[in-house]
């Protein structure tokens, strides 16, 4: 539980940093809007950019292991997507609420997790798991909120439109680009290798620096809608930390009948808290963000134990 804790422990600082700052006036009211457009614009699609783009067919072609965490990560959105709809929430805003109950933080906690549970052999299934989140997961949610946004009822129209609106967002074009580049096998020139890592490495603390802003602003509407809000965030969080676990664990050892070892990863990684992506989403495109930052706070909280538990069941000391 203290090597979870030790890697979780950043994660709250960073976001405790944004939050004290907001409070004692050293960033303004406009922060934390500013600062995750700095992410959504340049240090995310810096980092999906360099991840597609250094990623082999090699290491990717593990088609047991894809559909296994690909289908527990649906299994969690889609349920969470048609409830919220059926419950009268708006398209965009039932996409925030889905993807933040099933966007495990594979980037920022899964790397360093995995390698103190299983080592190197984490790696690869680590960087399939963080293309699938950052790449598909993100896109589907990406496409149901420009849905949810247009007007346009005809469907060619619409369709247009939702695909114009696509071609321009950073988060679907930079990872697409990536694909493109790595399929010419030209090696990137060591200037953009270092422009590309600096930027993709400002992506994880300043999301959660612009977490802790927003945490800190004083909200009076969400004195009325506090507690609806407060239960649908718990709903969330027990989704993702132990419904879309459980359902991936189903698949990779009952359905597709993984390695021990491969269906110990998928579950760790399918475990893992929500990550700053359906934040960054939320602020994006304007939507309501309490529900979705409550979400990654207490499944970030909740995660220390369920993660120190669900290792010491699988008998790995952390």
């Amino acid at each position: 539980m203290l090597a979870t804790l030790e890697i979780l422990l950043p994660v709250f600082g960073l976001i405790f940093a944004g939050f004290a700052c907001r409070r004692r006036g050293v960033l303004g009211p406009n922060s934390a809007s500013e600062l995750n457009r700095f992410v959504v614009w340049l240090a995310l699609p810096a980092l999906l950019f360099d991840t597609m783009a250094h990623a082999t067919w090699q290491q990717l072609y593990q088609p047991a292991f894809v559909a296994a965490f690909s289908i527990g990560c649906l299994g969690a959105f889609l349920p969470i997507l048609a409830m919220r709809m059926i419950g009268g929430r708006h398209l965009a805003d039932a996409s925030v609420d889905a993807i933040a109950a099933s966007y495990p933080n594979t980037g920022y906690i899964g790397f360093p997790l995995g390698m103190i549970a299983f080592g190197s052999a984490s790696l690869t299934p680590t960087t399939i798991a963080t293309i699938l989140v950052a790449c598909v997961l993100f896109a589907l949610a990406i496409v149901l909120i420009e849905i949810g946004l247009q007007t346009e009822r005809t469907p060619h129209k619409l369709g247009l439109k939702v695909l114009g609106s696509l071609a321009r967002n950073p988060l679907i074009v930079s990872p697409i680009l990536g694909v493109l580049f790595a399929s010419t096998h030209v090696a990137l020139p060591q200037s953009a290798e270092t422009f590309l890592k600096l930027l993709s490495g400002a992506a994880s603390p300043c999301a959660l620096v612009s977490l802790g802003l927003f945490l800190a602003e004083k909200r009076p509407s969400e004195a009325g809608a506090g507690a609806g809000a407060g239960g649908i965030s718990l709903l969330l969080t027990g989704v993702k930390l132990l419904g879309q676990p459980a359902l991936t664990w189903w698949l990779a050892a009952r359905v597709f009948g993984l390695s021990s070892a491969l269906v110990e990863m998928a579950v760790v990684l399918a475990a893992l808290p929500t990550g700053t992506g359906p934040f960054m989403l939320a602020e994006f495109y304007r939507r309501e963000a309490h529900i979705t930052s409550r979400t990654i706070l207490l499944s970030t909280v909740g995660s220390v134990v369920t993660l120190s538990l669900l290792l010491l069941v699988m008998g790995h000391r952390t």
